[in-house]
């Protein structure tokens, strides 16, 4: 059983510091914060009073009791409730980090109240529409009971709990519904995977839906970085937080424990409104994922062309969302259902980025799959599969350690959907081969095309994103595989989009050659006449760490890595070009 697989490792509890907000002590009680009220000088005020419920306890199935803080609108009308489920802690939105992130991204706190949950819904706004929120310390976390886990079926068992207590409260109407970006979003596939009676509509706002393949073994590599900032620097507590880090060490290969942190998506069956994006290195490969396989027949899908903070305080997405919520938990008949299934953004990195094209699905119907076969003597993409054999390669550690293939588009060409590479790979004086892959726009002077995703492009931006923080600055569709985890899981593979199992090792042979299929990010890129692509590979990663201050991965590569290309071995990129 995975909880035998588990390993954990002593909390730190919540005390004063960077990570501790206004409301983060512990005051039980029940209090009204009356219009007009302001939590501290950076933050809106209130438009209407509200009732503070404070450190409300609540016991889950197996007697462990949490804490929960729960705004709601004054009066006696029953309302529906959302809940914003994470670790971070429930008094967390006025803390030095929170407000440090806004204005690293260039938000102006003043946008929120203070009084939401990172990444989470703002009472502000929600109880002034007829909402309540639910802000849950979960298990483990500040002054609530048991051993924080970290993105598995117990989290999504303990809200379902929460939901189901929310949902006969004498304030509540009956309907509870989750929002939230990042780990609030993947809370919610785990927990409408419990199916709780009382959940009629989830709001997921990009987030991982794999652990393995998504946070610490990428591509199979151990490449954990940001999941060690995970560990380290959230779950505070009295007791004991789940060691990831020491659980990959350990459990490099899939297994039970990694398959209990995959929700369940053909359980998922209440309404979802999904929130994707083409640049989070982090969380676009699981939100697609997920929008993919969850069984709900009611699903939209939006897909923005920015990061998911400022994407989700804008003022027009949130009255988006609050429109799917009026028609799910108070039964509105407000046209919701005529809304596109998909409503996705082309990106110009030039400017002329396209928002809100509707569709019917994803990729759209009128895509096309178009290999582009590398050629290792010309170093070009073509749609003609060179007849000769060739190879094109780096020795690891040298100048270059890339190699590259271009192609240049003579009439508008527009790329939308799930790229692939198709690549035959040799490793000379090693048995494994880290790659990496990129594929760039560049512009019709060869110049490589990126784009920030935050209001800030000052120079600490510049900075971050220089050689890292990929989720702050798009630089093209990226994919990484370790080539001795190439062997592919035909179950949850598709045509688009190749999946790995994870479940074994094949070493390579001296002189053997091996084909591979790399998933890329999904990805929607308009290209000019002109204007070129060029697929970079490597044997290090082209796109630095996913967030600003965390460790680097160190590739285990050595020797020369080399790229069969025509002939027998025809090594191909696939784009999903729009025809229509």
């Amino acid at each position: 059983m995975s909880d035998d697989q588990k390993v954990f490792m002593p909390s730190q509890p919540l005390e004063p510091g960077d990570r501790y907000g206004i409301l983060s002590g512990f005051e039980p009680g029940t209090r009204t914060l009356e219009a007009g009220f302001r939590i501290s000088p950076p933050f809106k005020p209130l438009a209407d009073d509200i009732v503070f419920d404070k450190d409300v306890p609540v016991t889950l199935r197996d007697g462990v009791t949490i804490h929960v803080d729960v705004f709601r609108p004054a009066g006696t009308e029953r309302v529906p409730v959302i809940v914003a489920w994470s670790p971070y802690g429930k008094g967390q939105g006025t803390s030095a980090s929170v407000m440090g992130i806004f204005g690293m991204v260039g938000l102006d706190n003043g946008i929120v109240s203070g009084l939401e949950k990172f990444e989470g819904p703002d009472p502000a706004y929600w109880c002034a529409h007829g909402y309540a929120i639910c802000n849950p310390d979960i298990r483990g976390v500040a002054d609530s009971e048991g051993d924080s886990v970290l993105w598995d079926r117990q989290e999504g068992e303990d809200c379902h709990d929460l939901i189901e207590w929310l949902g006969v409260q004498d304030w509540c109407s009956g309907k509870v519904a989750m929002s939230g970006t990042s780990y609030l979003a993947v809370s919610q596939w785990f927990t409408a995977a419990e199916q709780p009676p009382h959940l009629a509509a989830i709001n997921p706002w990009e987030g991982v839906s794999d652990v393995y393949r998504d946070l610490v073994m990428r591509g199979g590599m151990p490449d954990t970085g940001f999941a060690r900032q995970l560990r380290d620097n959230s779950f505070f507590g009295n007791n004991r937080k789940e060691d990831i880090i020491a659980e990959a060490e350990r459990h490099p290969l899939m297994n039970t424990l990694w398959e209990n942190k995959i929700p369940r998506f053909e359980k998922i069956t209440v309404p979802a409104y999904v929130v994707a994006s083409y640049s989070n290195t982090l969380h676009t490969a699981g939100t697609f994922r997920a929008w993919r396989r969850m069984a709900s027949q009611d699903k939209w899908l939006r897909i923005h062309n920015s990061q998911e903070w400022p994407d989700y305080y804008d003022e027009a997405n949130r009255e988006d969302l609050r429109r799917f919520f009026d028609r799910f938990l108070k039964g509105e008949d407000n046209g919701w259902e005529q809304t596109p299934r998909v409503r996705y953004s082309l990106l110009d990195l030039e400017g002329g980025d396209q928002v809100n094209i509707p569709a019917d699905r994803f990729p759209p119907a009128d895509v096309t799959p178009t290999k582009y076969y590398l050629d290792g003597r010309s170093r070009t993409l073509g749609t003609t599969a060179p007849t000769d054999e060739a190879m094109a390669g780096y020795t690891v550690g040298s100048n270059p350690d890339t190699v590259s293939f271009v192609t240049r588009f003579d009439q508008e060409t527009v790329l939308v959907g799930y790229p692939k590479a198709h690549l035959w790979v040799e490793a000379k004086g090693s048995d494994d081969m880290d790659l990496f892959l990129l594929v760039q726009k560049l512009d019709a002077y060869g110049t490589p095309l990126q784009q920030f995703t935050v209001p800030n492009q000052g120079a600490l931006v510049q900075d971050v994103t220089e050689r890292g923080a990929s989720i702050l600055r798009y630089k093209g569709s990226d994919g990484r595989l370790r080539v001795s985890m190439r062997h592919l899981d035909d179950a949850l593979s598709t045509v688009d989009v190749p999946a790995h199992s994870f479940d074994r090792v094949e070493k390579l042979s001296p002189g053997e050659v091996v084909d591979v299929e790399i998933d890329l990010l999904p990805i929607g890129l308009g290209f000019h006449p002109g204007e070129q692509l060029r697929l970079v590979i490597s044997g290090r990663s082209l796109l630095g760490t996913m967030m600003p201050a965390i460790r680097e991965y160190t590739p285990a590569n050595s020797g020369q890595h080399t790229v069969h290309t025509g002939g027998d071995r025809s090594s191909y990129l696939l784009l999903p070009v729009k025809t229509a």
